[in-house]
């Protein structure tokens, strides 16, 4: 399994309790589909940087998970069809590796042959 960030902007004219119960029902979907979130972060509501469907403003909702391809498709696809989404974007989350580990002494430096 990938592991997957989505960002969700939901309508501004949800209360507070439907924007809860839609993350709510995101959530468990992920669960029903054989995915786990790692975390989730609630941005709240903010200014858009251009109108999407006459709407200025939308509340941000981050989510990263771990789950299978065709969950995280058929996900994609229930957002697009969902009125209360104004936009959504699921990607495949960059690895985070480590930077290689020196080991041993450190090599000296060759005498330059620069200028005389």
């Amino acid at each position: 399994m990938q592991i997957y960030e989505t960002v969700v902007v939901i309508q501004p004219k949800l209360s507070d309790p439907e924007v809860a119960e839609f993350i709510d029902k995101t959530k468990k979907n992920v669960a029903k589909g054989g995915g786990e979130i790692l975390s989730e972060d609630r941005w709240g509501r903010r200014k858009l940087a251009y109108p999407i469907k006459h709407v200025r403003e939308g509340y941000y909702y981050y989510m990263k998970f771990q789950a299978p391809g065709p969950l995280v498709q058929k996900m994609s696809a229930q957002f697009r069809i969902t009125d209360d989404v104004l936009r959504s974007m699921t990607v495949l989350a960059p690895e985070h590796k480590a930077p290689p580990v020196r080991t041993g002494p450190k090599a000296p430096k060759a005498p330059s042959a620069g200028p005389k």
